[in-house]
Order: structure tokens, then C-alpha cells, then sequence
């Protein structure tokens, strides 16, 4: 090779990182949205209208009408912070947590006929969570903000 003949490089270009990298936000987005749907629509609405099928599920766990709407206010909630920037890292981090509830119950009291669902949600939120951690330290800026703000008005 000469000196005046470039090396070549595999390095991609500045214009291809970009445009995967908005595909990757437009991707991850598209899923939050989507589990967004999901959460609140799916899984939240039945328990909030007390859906024969959630009542008798929640029955049969012996949390009653109480541990039913718990449940279905925690989804409704998880799903529209799954939607605010500050939050959505966060809500993926408690989405998960009812999920590995939810597979215990599915496990000890449904012998783990559906147990496999909680699991297969786990893993995009694991990812938004992950992908989404940077909002977590301007959280914590709001709430310390918040915090000092309450603590001069006492």
C-alpha cells in the first residue's frame, strides 16, 4: 500500500451510527408503548372493572376484590409512567418486580400454566430499564429539589 492511498477502514460511518441509533430509540420507544398499552388496557382495565375472570383469579389466590384493584391501580400506574421520560426507566424496574410476583403466583397457585407470560414481559423491560437508566439521576435531582423545597416551607 502507498502513502497516498487511504487505508481501508471498517469503522461505520458517522452517518450510519446515527441513523441506527435513532432507529434503536424509535424501536425502544415503539415498545414502551406498546407494553404501555398493554399494562394499562390488557392487564389493568380488567382488574379496575372487576372483569368476572380477574375476580376469580384474585379469588383463587385469596387476595380478594382488594389485592385485585392493588394489582390493576400498580399496572395502571406502571404503564403510564412507562410513558413520562423522568419515569420510565423506573416503572420498567417495578414493572418488573410484579412481574416475578406474578410468576411465583402463576407457579404456586396456577401450577405455572401461564407462568411463562410474566417472564417473556420481564425482558423488554430489563431492556427499557436499562436503556432508560440516565433519567434516574434527574429523578433524583427532581426529588431532592422537591425535598429541600418541602423541608424550607416546614
Amino acid at each position: 500500500m502507498s502513502e497516498t492511498t487511504a487505508p481501508a477502514t471498517s469503522a461505520p460511518s458517522t452517518a450510519s451510527v446515527t441513523a441506527r441509533g435513532r432507529l434503536a430509540r424509535i424501536a425502544l420507544r415503539t415498545v414502551q408503548v406498546l407494553l404501555a398499552l398493554f399494562y394499562g388496557i390488557a392487564s389493568a382495565l380488567p382488574k379496575l372493572i372487576a372483569h368476572p375472570s380477574a375476580v376469580e383469579s384474585f379469588d383463587k389466590i385469596g387476595w380478594g376484590s382488594a389485592g385485585m384493584y392493588t394489582i390493576g391501580a400498580l399496572e395502571l400506574a406502571g404503564a403510564i409512567a412507562l410513558l413520562v421520560p423522568v419515569l420510565q426507566s423506573v416503572a420498567a424496574i417495578a414493572l418488573s418486580a410484579l412481574m416475578v410476583g406474578a410468576f411465583i403466583v402463576q407457579l404456586t397457585v396456577f401450577d405455572g400454566q401461564y407462568a411463562a407470560t410474566p417472564l417473556i414481559l420481564i425482558v423488554p423491560l430489563v431492556l427499557i430499564a436499562w436503556s432508560r437508566r440516565g433519567y434516574n439521576s434527574e429523578l433524583l435531582r427532581l426529588l431532592g429539589r422537591a425535598g429541600r423545597q418541602a423541608g424550607r416551607r416546614a
